[in-house]
């Protein structure tokens, strides 16, 4: 059987999508690119997200980006009409995604117990802030307070300087990936158990778990991690270095992979001097390594260095623009810009591609962005004349 005859693995898997703005929207788009059936529940002013970003065609390409493969039902939910359509959705159901404060769905007529008894198989996955217990439970919260909160902003930016903020959302971005993976193993979950489960991952919880190794060492010592810049918290050298004609970026591993750097660079000796011969030494004398490999690497030009020290088994790479991205063969070569056809004024909406390639049954943009309430009429109308069927 070819890979175009196989299904694609979340085939068949109903999600209803309450969320809107980024955390949700990205974690039910990545259930969509794997074959879910994502129903964009919008109230009648539709998501904010909607009228933001530059709009082309009378359309923002900042919403089609995270809501490929979905479609679109308005409903007031807090009419009794609406509630009553979201109920009988949900019986339909194996997935709910909604990323109001905690409480929220419960004031809307839907806490736990009811969604249990709506359907028992139901996954009902939460993204919020800071999570449904502790004392932030109400807070608000956006990506920079969840920066700021989590710790990950303190590590952020230049030795001695205020800390800043990542400047992409990257809270929001690992939630909606956390919840994604939460919801698929779930679902696995029920298959064996034959019972649904409430799923929660909250902005500032993903992002202090990324902090990862920082968290190990602060558990360790005791101390906080300091702001290093463009270099390694714990290695040297590591960092961006300066060519004949511009910057590259280079990050040996380990000594095996300095050896080689400094050898290709003319200063096959200097592992052995006694000043850098250790981790701990180079470190400590980062900013002087920093000034000796500058000096070397001034010899050749910033794509010769690149070719040369891949070469050589050294990670090597150039700071590239989104434009330079794009236009970057290896980019290309993995297709991670799309075109994608909407069939109306709207026409071709480019936006990233797939990061997970799958062999067999590889993701697609088989819907392009839905127009708000596109899909009403059509979902509603089967579910009132019984062609869809309960939560599996």
């Amino acid at each position: 059987m070819s890979g175009t005859e196989l299904k694609p693995p979340l085939d068949g898997i109903r999600v209803i999508d309450l969320t809107r703005v980024l955390s949700g929207p990205f974690c039910s788009m990545l259930l969509g690119d794997m074959g879910a059936e994502v129903i964009k529940i919008e109230s009648p002013g539709g998501d904010p997200v909607r009228g933001q970003g530059h709009h082309k065609n009378g359309f923002s390409w900042y919403f089609a980006g995270f809501n490929r493969n979905k479609k679109s039902v308005v409903l007031d939910l807090y009419s009794d009409e609406g509630r009553t359509d979201l109920a009988r959705l949900l019986e339909t159901a194996d997935v709910l995604v909604e990323n109001f404060r905690p409480g929220v769905l419960g004031r809307m007529g839907f806490p736990p117990e009811r969604l249990e008894e709506i359907n028992p198989r139901l996954v009902v996955a939460s993204v919020n802030g800071f999570g449904s217990t502790g004392p932030y439970t109400d807070r608000p919260a956006f990506d920079f307070i969840a920066q700021a909160m989590s710790g990950f902003m303190s590590v952020n930016g230049p030795e001695g300087e205020p800390p800043l903020r990542a400047a992409q959302p990257v809270t929001d971005l690992v939630a909606g990936l956390y919840t994604a993976f939460g919801i698929v193993s779930a679902l696995h979950g029920r298959n064996r158990d034959g019972v649904g489960q409430a799923v929660e991952t909250s902005m500032v919880n993903g992002v202090l778990s990324m902090m990862a190794y920082l968290a190990s060492e602060h558990f360790v010592t005791g101390e906080n991690p300091q702001r290093t810049g463009n270099d390694h918290p714990l290695v040297a050298p590591y960092g961006l270095y300066n060519t004949a004609d511009g910057q590259i970026a280079i990050s040996p591993s380990n000594d095996q992979v300095l050896g080689r750097l400094l050898a290709e660079i003319g200063l096959p000796d200097l592992l052995s001097d006694p000043r850098f011969d250790s981790n701990d030494k180079r470190f400590a004398r980062r900013d002087e390594l920093h000034g000796i490999l500058d000096a070397a690497l001034a010899s050749d030009t910033r794509e010769n260095w690149i070719l040369r020290l891949n070469r050589a088994g050294v990670p090597t790479g150039k700071i590239q623009t989104l434009k330079e991205v794009f236009a970057d063969p290896q980019i290309q070569a993995q297709e991670m810009a799309i075109d994608v056809p909407h069939g109306d004024e709207r026409g071709t909406v480019r936006m990233l591609g797939f990061p997970v390639k799958l062999s067999r049954t590889p993701c697609a943009a088989r819907l392009p962005a839905p127009r708000l309430g596109e899909h009403t009429e059509e979902v509603l109308a089967a579910l009132r004349e019984g062609q869809v069927t309960g939560g599996r």
